[in-house]
Formats: C-alpha cells, sequence, structure tokens
C-alpha cells in the first residue's frame, strides 16, 4: 500500500516537470489510435463488411459489386516481371498473405513464450483445436462423401479468432481472463492446422523448380536470423520479392509464405530488462546534467544521448513483436474487412435457400455447430480425466461448452478454404451462404451459454 502510494506521488511530481506540446492534430488521432488497438471493435468491422457486401451484391448495383473484384490489376516493371491479377486474386493471396503472416508471428510467440509455450500451458488448448478440427471434418465427410464437393472438407474446420474474440467482448468484464487466453490459444492452434492443411491437402500442380527457388530464400532468410540480422526492411525485401513470389509461381498457396517467413524474424531481445533499466538510467542521469541548447532545440550532446536510448530500445524490443504490434491495426481494420467485403457478397436467390439442404452447406453447418462442440469438449475432456490438464481457472465446463460452441465462427478462414476447395461459383456460393448462418448461430448460442454459466461454481472435473 506504501509503495502504490509513493508511486502515485512520484507520477504527480514528475509530471509537474512534463512540458508536453498539444497539438489540434493529437486531439483528432488520439480516438483513431484508441480504436485501432481495440481488437473486439475490428470484430464489429468484420461484421459490418460482410452486411455490405450482402446488401450491395443484392441491390440493384450488385454488377459493380461483381465488376470491382474481377478488374485487373498489375505490379511490376518490364514485361518480362510484371504480375498481372485481378483485384479479387490479390486480395487472397497477396493481402492475406500478410494476414497469415501475423498469424504465423502469433503462433511463433505464443510457442516461444506465451500459452503454448509449456506441456502443461499448450495440452489443453492444443487438444481441443485437434478434436475441433478432427470431428467436423468427419461430419463433413460423412454427409459429402463421393460427390463431388467432397474436397470441402477443411471448410468447417476453422476458428475465427477476430469474430470470436469480438463476440466474447460482448459479455464484458464478466468473462474470466483464463477463457479468454483458452479460447486464443485454441484459434491459434486451429490456425496453424489451417495452414497445414492448405499447404498439404489444398495446393496441386506444383512446379518443382519456383519451389526450390522458395526453399533456398527461406534458407536465406534462416541464415540471416542465424547471423543476427534484425533489419525487418530486410526480410521484408527478401520474403516478398523472394520467398513469396517464388511460392506464387510454384502452385503452393502463397500464404502459406507468410507463415514461413513469420517463422524466421528473430524473436529474442538483445539484452534483458535489467541491463536495459539500468543503461537507461545512466543515460538519463547523463542528460540531466547536460547543458541545454538555446530554445527548444537540442545540443549535439543532448540528441546523441537520445540517440543512444532509442539504441537501447531497438535492443529490447524483438523484431518479431515490433511487427506483430505494428501490423495487427492493418490487418484487423483493413486487410480482414477488406476480404470480407470481397469474397462474402452472396447474391440470395429464391433457390438459394433450398440449397442448404444440399449436402455441402448441412456438412459446412453440422460441422461448425455440432463438430466443433463436441471435439473441443471431448478432447478437452479426456485430457482433464486423465490428468494431463485441468481446467483454466475461473472456468467450469458450461463455460467451456459455451467456448466449443463458438469456436465454430469460422467465418475469414472457413471462406477462404472455401475458395481453395471449390471450383464451380454455385457451390462457394452455397458454402459461403453456409459459413455465414453456421457462424452466426455459433456465436449467439456460444455466448448464450456462456452468459447462463458465468459465475456458477466450478463443476467436478471427475
Amino acid at each position: 500500500m506504501k509503495e502504490r502510494k509513493y508511486n502515485k506521488l512520484n507520477e504527480k511530481l514528475i509530471g509537474r516537470f512534463i512540458t508536453e506540446r498539444s497539438y489540434p492534430i493529437d486531439k483528432l488521432i488520439r480516438p483513431v489510435n484508441n480504436l485501432l488497438r481495440n481488437k473486439p471493435v475490428s470484430g464489429v468491422l468484420l461484421f459490418l463488411a460482410v452486411v455490405v457486401a450482402m446488401v450491395w451484391a443484392n441491390s440493384p448495383w450488385r454488377e459493380t459489386y461483381h465488376h470491382l473484384w474481377t478488374m485487373p490489376f498489375s505490379v511490376g516493371f518490364g514485361e518480362n516481371y510484371m504480375i498481372s491479377k485481378t483485384l479479387h486474386h490479390w486480395i487472397n493471396d497477396g493481402l492475406m498473405a500478410v494476414f497469415f503472416f501475423v498469424v504465423g508471428l502469433e503462433i511463433k510467440r505464443e510457442v516461444m513464450a506465451g500459452d503454448l509455450s509449456t506441456w502443461k500451458k499448450a495440452s489443453l488448448p492444443a487438444a481441443a483445436a485437434v478434436g475441433g478440427m478432427i470431428f467436423p471434418a468427419i461430419i463433413f465427410s460423412i454427409f459429402n462423401w463421393g460427390t463431388p464437393t467432397e474436397s470441402g472438407w477443411g471448410v468447417p474446420m476453422a476458428t475465427d479468432i477476430a469474430f470470436t474474440l469480438g463476440v466474447l467482448s460482448l459479455l464484458g468484464n464478466r468473462i474470466p481472463l483464463s477463457l479468454k487466453l483458452f479460447l486464443t490459444a485454441l484459434a491459434i492452434v486451429d490456425d496453424l492446422g489451417a495452414v497445414l492443411v492448405i499447404a498439404f491437402f489444398y495446393t496441386d500442380n506444383l512446379l518443382l523448380l519456383y519451389l526450390e527457388y522458395g526453399a533456398a530464400f527461406l534458407a536465406f532468410l534462416l541464415l540471416l536470423n542465424f547471423l543476427g540480422v534484425r533489419r525487418t526492411r530486410v526480410y521484408a525485401i527478401v520474403g516478398i520479392c523472394g520467398l513469396w513470389y517464388a511460392f506464387l509461381l510454384s502452385g503452393v498457396h502463397a500464404t502459406i509464405a507468410g507463415v514461413l517467413l513469420a517463422f524466421t524474424i528473430p524473436a529474442k531481445a538483445r539484452i534483458n530488462k535489467r541491463g536495459f533499466i539500468n543503461h537507461v538510467k545512466t543515460l538519463l542521469d547523463k542528460l540531466q546534467r547536460t547543458k541545454s541548447a538555446e530554445g527548444q532545440y537540442l545540443s549535439e550532446e543532448e540528441h546523441e544521448i537520445i540517440e543512444e536510448i532509442k539504441e537501447e530500445r531497438e535492443k529490447i524490443e524483438t523484431p518479431l513483436q515490433k511487427l506483430e504490434y505494428s501490423l495487427n491495426p492493418f490487418v484487423s481494420f483493413f486487410i480482414l474487412p477488406l476480404f470480407a467485403l470481397a469474397n462474402a457478397g452472396i447474391e440470395i436467390q429464391p433457390e438459394s435457400w433450398s440449397g442448404l439442404l444440399e449436402p455441402v452447406s448441412i456438412g459446412i453447418v453440422t460441422g461448425l455447430i455440432i463438430g466443433k462442440c463436441l471435439g473441443i469438449l471431448s478432447f478437452s475432456a479426456l485430457f482433464v480425466k486423465l490428468g494431463i490438464a485441468e481446467l483454466p481457472k475461473n472456468t467450469n465446463w458450461g463455460t467451456i461448452a459455451g467456448a466449443s460452441i463458438m469456436a465454430g465462427i469460422g467465418f475469414t478462414m472457413s471462406i477462404f478454404i472455401s475458395e481453395l476447395a471449390f471450383e464451380d461459383p454455385a457451390v462457394k456460393a452455397q458454402a459461403k451462404l453456409a459459413i455465414l448462418i453456421a457462424s452466426t448461430l455459433a456465436g449467439i448460442i456460444g455466448m448464450l451459454v456462456i452468459k447462463a454459466f458465468i459465475g456458477k461454481k466450478k463443476e467436478a472435473t471427475n
């Protein structure tokens, strides 16, 4: 208590000496910055993008919607170094590679120092994620075995982390932090599973020469990491111009390059926290003793000290966290809503509702809602019963069941996989409508179940 009062007093005293000049632009930027750091808001924006896409695709201006995404867009220079694709293709293969890159950064961070860093932490969400992928795939296959749509078994396997956490946030502060962490870790393992499914099962017509080029660039990136290169620009140039381009031409889906690039980004700080604090304290003391220049300018010596402080900050900040922190708003507030806008525009015709009785739709809806829930709950119960893992703190089987249902919000990843799994535009439209319906139901039912069991005494695990 005394230490807390001392810290507050110290903050007040320091505040008296801080004279930060405020400008009108600061008042405009501050709310925007706060919004960009609010993850639940990104889920709302994603939902709005879906609504806009659906309304636009079913309005009198529906032709402009479809025409926009089929417009050609070229990147490069000269005739031999030019890539010309439709805008839809650039979004799904280009911008979504950035999304997968951020997913890869999250996976690497969680494995190295997060909720997946130890077996005790990772066992329950990892087991739950595996169950949540196996059961939906089996259920879909049961309904679609021997049909032209049997290749879509990967569609109901995915969980959309942005949408899921956005819906979970609607329940406010009553949600235990441990439940959020469980669902986040589960979704991250689920993302890794989706990446592997795309790489091994939704890739064809391989051109081995370009794949070898990609492997060479990947080896070079790993060498840069080993040598201690920490400039993120270097990884970006080699990753985009080399690794991503090689994968684009190889036949392996280009988004996989984003995940592989993420695994090569350095994830360790050059100095520890104690060393950083001690060195910065020394530099601040030196700055305090240095004579100031006239006016608002820094003296040459003061400027050199400030630059040294910047260098120390670079040493303690890992390139991985720096990239993840800077790219998350871009992905959440631009790439994912744009992807939703470009892919969720389904024309609803009278026959669309009858299409929900087709095997592909039934497989997706039952896979996402029932399969996800059964898979996550059964594998979680098995690991808890065997004593390998235990329920997260302040949760019970009721809230875990609600989270299991909510994990059926497949949206982004499910739609992405459906684009790869099916060739017939009519089947793609059926699949997307089924994904939207299943994701909506999973969100509503999951939220109601969690709300019903929040705060109840933890149920026995034996």
